[in-house]
């Protein structure tokens, strides 16, 4: 009798919850162990505490509790914890500080002969989000440039004759509720208007953390036969090995995102634009501002957005909520 798959989800924020919580509701779940990798827990905590909360649902769900700390762990502990698994997804964000994706990424690899009979490891990185191919190195987001290392390291060991790891890179575009964040500096209610980033033309690729968690347990689940099948996921070939699949939401233009703000909230919205120009000025005065860094890569328009018709959810018939529906839930 094969033994059960067993998947590690890094980080349990609010894509991490999202990913597991679908992983564990899949019908194709069965025979899946479900694990999370967070930081120990303080003895201390009292059961009120908003992380003992999230450690009881987890629980709840049917979800292991691995004890890790991706930031002050070495490579190799990390590597040890990484070798049990299967499948590892990483739901750790830039949170994590500079170096930490590239250190996963080698504790993956190195993890995948770590065992007395290597197999093969399937690896879905932290890559949920812009398509870092197109904006290139050098952008005004200088922690894209460690998502580029990642790329080049997974790229590297697809190459090599003999190699055990599967990668596949989810990309999402930015998450819906963000752009509706008045700390973005986009969509403004309060004071009601609307701020186009580099052109009222340019357009944005939008997903919830829910769909990406729905949509990546699709993915995992239902895109390997060998995972629900038992066998080692080196015996069977899986569409979605060493590509970049892109998924979706919506797409829009801010145009488009104006009108239809002005219809849900039923008033009128002072458009204003922001250049690229005036945006790279604003950061040669303050180099350490990190939302200008976003708004300009954003305002750039290169690598935001894509087709809809063309994503991996929308070929396969799967629906995401799109940015009308998540402002007529969230904003009135």
């Amino acid at each position: 009798m094969a033994s059960p798959q067993k998947i590690l989800v890094i980080g349990a924020g609010e894509l991490g919850y999202q990913v597991l919580r679908f992983l564990v509701q899949h019908p194709k779940r069965q025979g899946i162990n479900v694990s999370v990798l967070l930081r120990p827990a303080s003895p201390s905590l009292s059961p009120d505490d908003p992380k003992q909360k999230k450690i009881d649902s987890l629980q709840q769900l049917g979800i292991h509790i691995v004890p890790g700390d991706i930031v002050k762990d070495d490579e190799d502990t990390l590597s040890s914890i990484f070798a049990r698994y299967d499948t590892i997804i990483s739901c750790t964000g830039f949170v994590s500080g500079r170096g930490t994706q590239i250190k996963l990424t080698r504790a993956v690899l190195s993890s995948t002969t770590a065992r007395s009979k290597p197999r093969t490891t399937r690896y879905i990185p932290w890559q949920f989000g812009v398509d870092y191919d197109v904006i290139g190195r050098g952008s005004a987001q200088d922690v894209f440039d460690e998502q580029l290392d990642v790329r080049d390291m997974l790229r590297s060991s697809s190459q090599k004759t003999e190699t055990h790891l599967q990668w596949t890179i989810i990309s999402t575009g930015m998450f819906t509720s963000f752009l509706f964040e008045p700390s973005f500096g986009v969509v403004d209610l309060e004071n009601a208007t609307i701020c186009a980033l580099g052109s009222w033309e340019n357009r944005v690729t939008l997903t919830t953390p829910a769909d990406i968690g729905r949509i990546t347990a699709e993915i995992v689940l239902s895109s390997n036969a060998a995972v629900s099948s038992g066998c080692d996921l080196g015996s069977s070939s899986d569409s979605s090995s060493g590509k970049v699949l892109f998924i979706g939401g919506d797409t829009v233009s801010y145009t488009e995102l104006a009108t239809l703000v002005e219809r849900i909230v039923q008033k009128p919205f002072h458009r204003t634009l922001l250049t690229v120009e005036d945006m790279q000025n604003a950061l040669a005065r303050d180099p350490g501002n990190t939302l200008l860094k976003y708004q300009i890569v954003f305002g750039q328009g290169r690598g935001v957005s894509w087709d809809l018709e063309e994503t991996w959810n929308r070929r396969r018939g799967i629906r995401a909520m799109t940015a009308a529906e998540w402002a007529e839930m969230n904003l009135v």
